[in-house]
């Protein structure tokens, strides 16, 4: 007998999102999150949307709050082992795929759940293809803004606030504030500290196939 057999599916959907895509400097991040059909209501009135629509501090304490009360699975994915990863498989999107289904392989482990929505970043196949056993049986639908979607909305909280806390980390590792994004800015950050600790510091905190890291290594 089937282990959906012997567990009826649970009420609900799975959402996945990541932080940490467009910021030179930190980790990539994919969170997952379970949401109960009848806690719908409960997020709206926290006011869970779209993390981009937070301040920083607000995003950290509404993540505190889902932590809590809510099946979740948070993968990361720091600038060292991102860049191993880009170089042997050139491309962001397999790369993001990888860790979208990790997020959603860990919470079918606790729970028996059908559906999950992630936001278009690529082919669906992808995802598809890196799911294991329990994800080859989930409806898995990729739409673009599905943090519009509560699930998704929560789980990009909860990817937005470990990215937070593992940039804040990072930069009293390495002794100095690392900006978010990738502006002019950060590159500045950047060209202080190849100058302080040479060129390797760069697969430490970055993600190192940005345009960024070619115009840093030309002001070097």
């Amino acid at each position: 007998m089937r282990q959906s057999e012997l567990f009826p599916a649970e009420k609900g959907r799975l959402g996945t999102d990541e932080s940490g895509k467009g910021d030179y400097f930190g980790p990539l991040v994919v969170a997952g999150f379970f949401l109960p059909e009848e806690q719908e209501e409960v997020l709206s009135e926290l006011g869970v949307k779209d993390s981009k629509r937070f301040s920083d501090n607000r995003v950290r304490e509404l993540a505190g709050l889902i932590k809590k009360g809510y099946t979740h699975s948070i993968v990361t994915i720091g600038p060292e082992k991102y860049n191993s990863l880009y170089t042997k498989l050139r491309n962001l999107n397999r790369i993001l795929a990888w860790a979208h289904s990790r997020a959603i392989e860990n919470i079918l482990e606790e729970v028996n759940c059908k559906l999950a929505i992630t936001d278009q970043f690529g082919d669906k196949a992808f995802v598809l293809n890196a799911l294991m056993k329990r994800g080859k049986s989930i409806e898995l639908i990729q739409r673009p803004k599905a943090e519009e979607d509560l699930a998704v909305a929560a789980a990009s909280i909860l990817a937005r606030a470990e990215f937070l806390t593992r940039l804040y980390f990072l930069s009293k590792d390495i002794g100095m504030d690392l900006p978010k994004g990738a502006s002019p800015l950060v590159e500045e950050a950047g060209l202080k500290l190849v100058k302080a600790h040479g060129v390797q510091v760069l697969d430490k905190v970055a993600k190192k196939h940005f345009k960024n890291t070619a115009r840093i290594l030309s002001s070097v």
